[in-house]
C-alpha cells in the first residue's frame, strides 16, 4: 500500500474502530453471556417481584444513541420518543384486560450506550430490580457479560429486544427468565443461514471460505456444532478469525489480521457470525489491506446500516452480497416491502396511531414495534395466570400460545414447547445495486427447517 493510500484510509479506520466499540455496546452482542446461577428457588406458584394484587411493574429500557451518532456522523433512523411509545402501550394493555387482570405500570428508563460497562449494568440492574421492583424488563442493549445473569439472579423476567446471539444454551442457563418476543434462537438462525448460502451457490466451486466471528461462547458453540460439520460435508474448509472486541487495539488488529490471512490463502468467500457490526467494519479494514470477497451476511450484521452509510462500505464489498434477514426494520426499505405488511405490524401501528404516534417508515418503528411485541407477548402469556403470575408460570404459558401470538418486528411468533424465541422465520436477503439497497427474495421460511 502506498503512502497516499495510508493517509486516506487509516484516519477513517481509527475513527471507524472507535465507533465500533460504541456500536458494539449500542446494537448487538459482542460480549459473552457468562454462566451464572439463578439465585434462590424459582417460584412456580404465587407472584413474582413487582406484582401486587392490582398492578404489575414492567420496565422498558431505551438505548440513547445520540452521542454515538454525533461522534461519528453516521446516519441512524429516528425512532421517535420511546417514553411516549411505552405510555401508549400501557394505555392499550390496560384498556384490554391488563396483565393477568392487573394494571400494567410501565416505566421507561433511558440508558446511554456510549457509557456501557459492567459497573453501569450493575447499577441499572439494581435500579430496575430494587428501586422499580420490576416483574419484567424489556432490554434494548445491556450487552455486558453481567447484565442478563443479574436480572435472572433477581428473578426478573427479561424480554430481550436486542439483536444479540442468544443461543439455546444461554436460554437454558438463564431459564425461566430470558425470552425474546421478536428475534430468533441463534442455533436455528445459523442452520438456516448456512442452508441459504449453499442454496445461493455462495460456496460453489470453492473448497475454502473465511469466517469472521466475535469471540463469544455462543459463536464458538455454533462454529463447532453447526458451521464446521455443515461445511465439512460440503467439502469446504473454514478459516475462522475470532475477533476480540474488548478494546480498539484488539479489534483493529483482529480485523486487519483476518484480512491478511484470507488474502494469503486466496479466500474469496467470507461470512460473519456474532453481529456487532463487525461485517461493515471488516469490509472497510479489508479494503485497506487490498482484500475483498463475496460476503455472506444477515440481520445481525445491520444491512440497513450499510445502505444508510454508503461512504463506509466499499462498493466492491456490496456486490453479490447474500444471506438471510429476519427483521425487516433492520434489513430493507419500504420500497422493497410495503409498510405495514403483516397483521402484527398493522396491529402495533394502530395501537400507536390511536395514541397519536405515527412513523414515516418501518425503520423508524423498529424500536417501538419491538416494545409492542414485548408488551403483547407479556399480556398474552399472562392472561390466565391470575394468582400465579411469576416467571416460571409465565414461561410455561408462553410456550403454549401457538400461532396466536405473532411478532411485528420480525417474522413468525410461535415459541413452542421448549422454545424461548418468537422470531421463527426468515427471508433470503440480497443486495440490489440498482436500488441501491437490500431486498428480500422468496417467502418467509421457518428458521431451522
Amino acid at each position: 500500500m502506498n503512502a497516499a493510500r495510508r493517509d486516506l484510509d487509516w484516519p477513517l479506520l481509527i475513527r471507524v474502530g472507535a465507533v465500533l466499540v460504541a456500536a458494539i455496546l449500542a446494537y448487538t452482542s459482542c460480549g459473552a453471556l457468562m454462566p451464572g446461577q439463578n439465585g434462590g428457588t424459582i417460584a412456580v406458584t404465587g407472584t413474582g417481584p413487582g406484582v401486587t394484587a392490582d398492578a404489575v411493574t414492567v420496565v422498558f429500557i431505551g438505548t440513547d444513541l445520540t452521542r454515538t451518532a454525533s461522534m461519528t456522523g453516521f446516519k441512524q433512523p429516528n425512532v421517535g420518543k420511546p417514553a411516549e411509545q411505552v405510555k401508549a402501550l400501557e394505555a392499550y394493555v390496560n384498556a384490554n384486560g391488563g396483565i393477568a387482570g392487573r394494571k400494567l405500570e410501565a416505566v421507561y428508563r433511558e440508558y446511554e450506550a456510549s457509557e456501557d460497562s459492567p459497573a453501569a449494568e450493575t447499577t441499572l440492574c439494581s435500579k430496575i430490580t430494587q428501586d422499580d421492583r420490576a416483574f419484567a424488563v424489556v432490554l434494548t442493549g445491556q450487552l455486558q457479560s453481567n447484565a442478563r445473569p443479574c436480572y435472572a439472579q433477581r428473578q426478573t423476567l427479561m424480554l430481550d429486544a436486542t439483536l444479540v446471539a442468544d443461543d439455546s444454551a444461554t436460554f437454558t442457563r438463564l431459564q425461566p427468565y430470558l425470552w425474546s418476543a421478536t428475534f430468533p434462537e441463534y442455533g436455528r438462525f445459523a442452520t438456516s443461514f448456512l442452508k441459504v448460502l449453499a442454496a445461493q451457490k455462495f460456496f460453489e466451486g470453492r473448497d475454502r471460505a473465511g469466517l469472521v466471528a466475535a469471540d463469544t461462547p455462543a459463536n464458538h458453540a455454533v462454529y463447532d456444532d453447526i458451521v464446521v460439520p455443515t461445511l465439512k460435508a460440503a467439502g469446504v474448509t473454514v478459516t475462522v478469525s475470532w475477533i476480540d472486541t474488548t478494546s480498539l487495539s484488539s479489534l483493529n488488529n483482529g480485523l486487519s489480521q483476518a484480512a491478511v490471512n484470507f488474502r494469503g490463502k486466496k479466500i474469496d468467500r467470507v461470512f460473519f457470525l456474532g453481529g456487532a457490526r463487525i461485517a461493515p467494519f471488516f469490509m472497510t479494514t479489508a479494503n485497506a489491506q487490498s482484500f475483498t470477497a463475496r460476503y455472506g451476511i444477515s440481520t445481525f450484521d445491520s444491512p440497513s446500516f450499510m445502505s444508510a452509510n454508503p461512504g463506509l462500505i466499499p462498493p466492491a464489498a456490496l456486490k453479490d452480497m447474500v444471506g438471510i434477514g429476519f427483521a425487516p426494520g433492520y434489513d430493507v426499505p419500504d420500497s422493497q416491502l410495503s409498510f405495514p405488511d403483516t397483521d402484527a405490524e398493522k396491529n402495533c401501528q394502530k395501537i400507536y396511531a390511536d395514541a397519536g404516534i405515527t412513523f414515516a417508515a418501518r425503520e423508524n418503528a423498529r424500536v417501538a414495534f419491538a416494545y409492542c411485541d414485548a408488551a403483547l407477548l407479556l399480556q398474552a402469556a399472562a392472561k390466565d395466570l391470575g394468582a400465579n403470575l411469576n416467571a416460571a408460570a409465565w414461561g410455561t404459558a408462553a410456550q403454549t400460545l401457538g400461532s396466536s401470538y405473532q411478532t411485528a418486528a420480525g417474522f413468525g411468533g410461535e415459541i413452542g414447547a421448549g422454545g424461548h424465541s418468537a422470531g421463527t422465520g426468515y427471508r433470503v436477503l440480497t443486495y440490489d445495486s440498482a436500488c441501491p439497497c437490500f431486498t428480500y427474495e422468496g417467502p418467509v421460511t421457518g428458521l431451522g427447517d
